[in-house]
């Protein structure tokens, strides 16, 4: 219904003036606030690619920097949306209202049912249930520690007094106070959530249990080495592969008794199957160097005979050249050169054709990811081989009418310079087309590197990379860390070691009936 302004009084129509240009301010500065959430959002998604694609510490400052900025606009967008009255809400058939995800099934429910009175409060008649409206909040209940003891009562006999008593229970560490649940839930914190044992330390402390970080830090160190035997197994079972990925990064660590930090590097080697319908489980096995040198990785690779998806990294031509690895380059390293080029210059055609074309063998490998080696290198074979080939002849010819400084120049260069590689993953149907599998296992160390600024020396980063390890591989197997190595740990003192196998995530097969009942516990 519809109102004449003209009929009310000046004083009226003055007031809905200045009301409504209040609302018009309000709404132009929220609307400005939007826009430069979803500019901030844009720019925090580039950083993000720029950081996995190359190291700087400058990004990680940048990125943070982002995120607490945008934090910040949203908390502000919220709040004043929340200061606003309510409208309203009028039922519009036309109106398309966003739907709202279902709470997770497997969490437990508590009900609260809120009782109305017993009779009508119209009439005082009888009334009778009709149904009922559901409402569910989503809340959280702080993590709890508790105490359990171990009672063994002593009995003795009555004929020849000798004592009797059960033995004393396997604890996950010698004389040591925590179990199994409580040391998965500091690994998983440190390792995976990427919180410091000085702040695990302060957390605890808040709910009344005082643990010192050197406790903390002793238990990591026992509960690493407890689980030596297991990691031992997952690197078989990677090196085993006949098609590795391998990639490094950078991570600070505090070198001893300089108070100063040395640039170490963390390896991934990634066992990964699923993209050609492999049938062996996925695992991750990160390694700790403290330098970068290419006998590292030549060690690390030893027991390995395949083929090898890296970057162009030098370290790696002696597998090369031995004829112990056969080389697969990344496309998506290639693809990134370009990119860069025109998200800098915003006009480059050769730039944007170069990623077009790319985008193409991209499009066909998304058509066959998951499906058999057969199929895939058909499919290559007949689609993708003559696309690299023209690609090929637009490279030679592109670069010849280039300055040879320029920055499409040098990304040609760059893809000539590695083509046989390149093109190796159209041969068959096994290789990826990029090493981008390996880039993600990545992600989580480029998140928590300010934790190796307490690891304090080599040992701790190569204690640091077992548990990234068996945290990782949990991950890839679709299991929760957390309740893997809680299980890992509390079995494992006993378990034999010729059968360490056993412990790996893919071979619990009651595993995921009791993660599922710990998380709904």
């Amino acid at each position: 219904m519809s109102i004449d302004l003209s009929l009310l009084p000046d004083e009226v129509r003055a007031l809905i003036a200045a009301q409504a240009a209040t609302i018009a301010r309000q709404q132009a500065a929220l609307d400005g606030q939007q826009a430069r959430i979803v500019l901030l959002r844009a720019q925090l998604a580039k950083l993000r690619r720029l950081q996995f694609g190359r190291s700087s510490e400058k990004l990680d400052t940048a990125i943070a920097q982002l995120e607490l900025a945008l934090e910040d606009l949203e908390e502000e967008e919220s709040a004043k949306v929340a200061a606003q009255p309510p409208e309203p809400r009028r039922d519009d058939p036309g109106k398309v209202r966003p739907a709202r995800r279902p709470l997770p099934a497997h969490l437990p429910r508590d009900v609260v049912e809120h009782a109305t009175a017993c009779v009508c409060p119209a009439c005082g008649g009888t009334l009778r249930r009709l149904g009922e409206d559901v409402t569910e909040v989503l809340d959280y209940v702080p993590a709890s520690f508790r105490v359990t003891r171990h009672v063994r009562p002593k009995f003795s006999c009555r004929s020849c007094e000798t004592i009797t008593q059960a033995s004393a229970p396997s604890l996950p560490i010698r004389r040591g106070r925590a179990g199994a649940g409580l040391l998965a839930h500091v690994l998983v914190a440190k390792f995976c959530d990427h919180l410091p044992l000085y702040r695990q330390s302060e957390i605890y402390a808040r709910e009344g249990v005082e643990l010192e970080r050197s406790t903390l830090a002793d238990w990591v160190g026992q509960a690493s080495a407890l689980m030596r035997p297991l990691v031992a197994a997952l690197e078989r079972h990677v090196l085993a592969a006949e098609r590795l990925h391998a990639d490094d990064t950078p991570v600070p660590v505090l070198a001893p008794g300089t108070g100063k930090t040395s640039t170490a590097r963390l390896w991934a080697y990634l066992r990964d199957e699923r993209s050609h319908a492999g049938t062996a489980p996925p695992a991750v096995r990160y390694r700790y160097t403290p330098d970068r040198r290419g006998e590292h990785p030549r060690a690390h690779l030893a027991g390995f005979r395949g083929v090898l998806q890296a970057d162009g990294y030098a370290g790696f031509g002696g597998l090369y050249e031995s004829g112990q690895a056969v080389e697969a380059a990344c496309w998506a390293h290639v693809r990134r050169k370009f990119h860069d080029i025109h998200a800098a210059g915003g006009t480059s055609p050769l730039a944007r054709e170069a990623l077009e074309r790319i985008g193409r063998l991209y499009a066909i490998e998304e058509r066959i990811n998951g499906k058999p080696p057969d199929h895939r290198m058909q499919i290559r074979q007949s689609e993708a081989a003559p696309l690299l080939d023209d690609l090929k002849v637009w490279f030679e010819t592109t670069r010849t009418r280039l300055p040879g400084r320029s920055d499409v120049a040098a990304a040609i260069r760059y893809a000539l310079s590695r083509w046989t590689a390149l093109v190796r993953y159209a041969e068959g149907g096994t290789i990826a087309i990029d090493n981008n599998p390996v880039e993600r296992a990545m992600r989580p160390v480029a998140l928590g590197r300010k934790n190796w600024l307490f690891a304090g020396s080599d040992a701790g980063g190569e204690r640091a990379a077992a548990i990234y390890s068996l945290i990782g591989t949990a991950k890839l197997n679709g299991l929760d860390p957390e309740a893997y190595l809680r299980h890992v740990i509390g079995c494992i003192a006993d378990h034999p070691v010729n059968r360490i196998a056993e412990l790996l995530p893919w071979n619990i097969a009651s595993l995921r009936l009791r993660l599922d009942q710990c998380l709904v516990a």
